[in-house]
């Protein structure tokens, strides 16, 4: 809190007309099917092949550059 009692508000945060705004017309997420689970199955089975296939290129970088290191230390 600020000297004079007030709570100070991150910059984007918004005020009070805004967070009124977001309860009262934004309404709960509950009517809509899938909203946290990424929607149609499709969907989520590409997500996973893109997460496997992100994590694959990641492992061979990493892997690239420990023999890079290694091969250094040797020469």
């Amino acid at each position: 809190m600020s000297e004079d009692g007030a709570v100070t508000r991150a910059p984007g945060e918004g005020g009070r007309l805004l967070s009124w705004a977001f309860r009262h017309l934004a309404g709960p997420a509950e009517g809509v099917q899938g909203a946290v689970q990424g929607g149609s199955a499709e969907a989520r089975d590409a997500w996973k092949r893109d997460l496997a296939e992100r994590k694959r290129f990641t492992r061979e970088q990493r892997e690239r550059k420990r023999a890079d290191r290694e091969a250094q230390r040797r020469s």
